[in-house]
């Protein structure tokens, strides 16, 4: 995996109850295409563009049975870039973090682990097979890519600083929100990453979220609704005029939508 990459987030990965209606929705409301990706556990590749130029985003599994029994609801993990997965991973641990899959070869693919950090939050560490960056990436704003990452932590300072400390991510706009506290955005590599705050009571669980990127944030909303998602906050304007909304997808899992107009 190129220098350049690492400390950023490479890949998003969603665990679900049902494959095939995941694909459906989020196909529906995001414009992703799906492809199976040809490995011994089923395992779906969601697709920006198409034909040649399809471009891969993201990936959709089976929760498993276990995880499910256990109480795992289905959800959206990212995936950071890192050099070493073994060494990040201990890393993580030393500073308080724990792991839930230990670091693994997927063959032909790279090598992953899965871990938490010291408040709660599941985040997941991978390097590349190969070098090379992937071929017909999408640029950034491109419907259907990523666009931002948020962690609703149990403390927004301690959290920005571990991540700091792990993969040298840079403070950017610290933006005061009240009786919210302090969203603090945070750079990787000199580009804007994303933003860390203290979780709102209501929230059970630390947690990341994904901001995929849409069009227009009213159109998306409709989408949402006419298949059967909920969207749980706004339409909201937010600093530097977007628009966002924060969602369950019909089988339960969290989602955000980003568009630089309403």
């Amino acid at each position: 995996m190129a220098a350049s990459s690492q400390g950023k987030f490479v890949w998003y990965e969603l665990m679900t109850t049902d494959v095939k209606a995941a694909e459906a929705f989020y196909g529906h409301v995001v414009g992703w295409g799906a492809r199976d990706a040809g490995m011994p556990e089923p395992y779906t590749l969601l697709l920006v563009g198409a034909g040649d130029k399809a471009s891969q985003v993201a990936g959709v599994m089976k929760l498993p049975a276990e995880a499910t029994a256990a109480g795992a609801p289905p959800h959206w993990t990212g995936y950071i870039a890192v050099a070493d997965v073994d060494a990040s991973a201990r890393h993580f641990n030393e500073a308080g973090g724990k792991t839930y899959v230990p670091p693994t070869d997927i063959p032909g693919i790279g090598r992953f682990a899965i871990l938490s950090d010291p408040q709660g939050a599941v985040v997941a560490l991978f390097k590349g097979a190969s070098d090379e960056p992937p071929p017909n990436a999408p640029a950034p704003g491109t419907p259907g890519t990523v666009g931002w990452h948020e962690l609703h932590a149990r403390d927004g300072k301690t959290a920005f600083e571990f991540y700091a400390a792990q993969f040298g991510w840079t403070k950017g706009e610290a933006i005061d929100m009240g009786p919210n506290g302090i969203y603090q955005t945070f750079m990787i590599r000199n580009e804007q990453g994303g933003g860390v705050m203290t979780k709102m009571p209501e929230m059970p669980v630390p947690a990341w979220g994904y901001y995929i990127n849409v069009d227009a944030i009213d159109a998306a909303v409709a989408r949402v609704t006419e298949k059967g998602g909920k969207v749980i906050n706004g339409p909201m304007e937010v600093p530097g005029g977007q628009w966002i909304i924060n969602g369950i997808d019909p089988q339960g899992a969290h989602f955000s939508l980003v568009a630089p107009k309403r």
